[in-house]
């Protein structure tokens, strides 16, 4: 018995005392949980779904859903109500959840996955009732919200950064990194809305998310690993690398989302000629067709005339343009301005595209193990979202903004 302890704190664990080391708490929880549904969905069917009002402000999402946040905040109840006739401070609940995410990560970083993944789902379940508890004893404040608040960025930056400690010699620590930045970025621009008036909580990648998809997948994955790959002694726990990639894409699709929206709440509004989603449609069309013509002529230089990627991004970048703007002139904005000083603009925003373009793929070819294709094509997409399709619509193509339009405007002396 001593001996198996002493196994367990050390690491030093047999594929079976593995397996049960992440299969016990998990045949627990499902236990709990599955006859907790069961329960859950012959209540709703005699009295109907009982309404949880925080649920309803906070709304769902796309991954989890109205009915799943009603059913977990039923189902934890009574551990709930443990909590509440304890007595114990909000603040604690919060400062204990903090102290179980950080923990979390110290154990991810040492390849403990199921200690780390249960760690980081309980911390999440303290999160959740942190806040209720002090809304029903009315002791909420802005203090408590603050720490609230400031303790779940701690507590997912530390869980990111033991996995990417853990992965800091493999490809997964790229979406170790990308899942940092976007679940920091997600709660930022929320915040940042309401501080201007904007409420911002869409998206389908919320805290609740993230903290099922990685708690699940870490605590879970070391049972495949013991299963199909036993003897390795640096696993890759593929169960968590699925989930971190997935909450990597999303979280930062949700923050793009929420960033977008944030600036169109903020931006004037203007009259256009036409839809605005038109107008993007076209406008993904044109640069789809200049794309193709550009990366065939990358191609062509690189594979067989042999010029290097960075100077053949500048060359395609040329006829891109060139297809870019014939195309958008004509379909896409029905442009009547004066060709040469709009040619002035495009050459401005082309040109420096074309080096912004050349720059990204060389920066790309310093690392060798990275094809030069998903290089260039990474750089291409986030130079035309970040800088050439604004760029076409307000400042290439708004003939409103021309010289001649402007002057129009001004009044004239009497």
């Amino acid at each position: 018995m001593l001996e198996n302890l002493v196994a367990w704190l050390s690491g030093n664990l047999s594929p079976s005392a593995r397996i049960w080391t992440a299969l016990a708490p998990a045949i627990l929880a499902c236990a709990y949980f599955l006859g907790g549904l069961l329960l859950f969905c012959i209540r709703c069917a005699f009295k109907g779904i009982p309404r949880d009002e925080e649920t309803l402000k906070r709304g769902s999402t796309v991954l989890v859903g109205f009915f799943l946040r009603h059913y977990f905040f039923w189902v934890i109840q009574p551990l709930w109500a443990v909590i509440l006739r304890s007595g114990l401070p909000a603040n604690a609940l919060s400062m204990l959840s903090g102290l179980l995410g950080i923990s979390a990560g110290v154990a991810l970083a040492a390849g403990r996955f199921a200690l780390g993944g249960w760690l980081f789902l309980f911390a999440g379940i303290l999160d959740v009732m942190d806040g209720r508890i002090a809304r029903t004893r009315k002791e909420a404040n802005p203090a408590g919200a603050a720490l609230d608040s400031v303790l779940d960025r701690y507590v997912d930056s530390a869980m990111l950064m033991g996995l990417a400690w853990y992965y800091r010699d493999t490809w997964v620590l790229l979406p170790a990194l990308m899942a940092l930045l976007g679940s920091s970025l997600v709660p930022y621009v929320r915040a940042k809305g309401e501080g201007l008036g904007v409420s911002v909580r869409d998206g389908a990648m919320q805290r609740l998310e993230r903290v099922l998809f990685l708690g699940v997948g870490t605590a879970l994955s070391p049972i495949l690993e013991a299963v199909f790959w036993p003897q390795e002694k640096h696993p890759m726990h593929w169960l968590a690398v699925v989930g971190l990639v997935f909450v990597s894409i999303m979280s930062n699709y949700t923050a793009i989302t929420r960033f977008r929206n944030l600036v169109r709440a903020l931006a004037p509004k203007r009259q256009e000629a036409r839809s605005e989603k038109a107008i993007y449609g076209l406008n993904a069309v044109a640069g789809a067709v200049a794309t193709a013509a550009d990366f065939a002529l990358v191609l062509l230089l690189v594979e067989w005339l042999g010029i290097l990627p960075a100077w053949a991004t500048v060359v395609g970048s040329v006829l891109g343009a060139v297809v870019n703007y014939s195309i958008n002139r004509v379909f896409t904005f029905k442009s009547t301005a004066a060709v040469s000083r709009q040619l002035a603009r495009y050459a401005v925003v082309s040109g420096t595209s074309a080096l912004l373009n050349a720059g990204g793929v060389a920066l790309f070819t310093l690392h060798p193990q990275l094809p030069y294709a998903l290089g260039w094509w990474l750089v291409r997409g986030v130079v035309y979202f970040a800088w050439n399709l604004p760029l076409q619509r307000d400042y290439v193509f708004n003939d409103n903004a021309s010289p001649d339009a402007l002057l129009e405007q001004r009044p004239h002396a009497a």
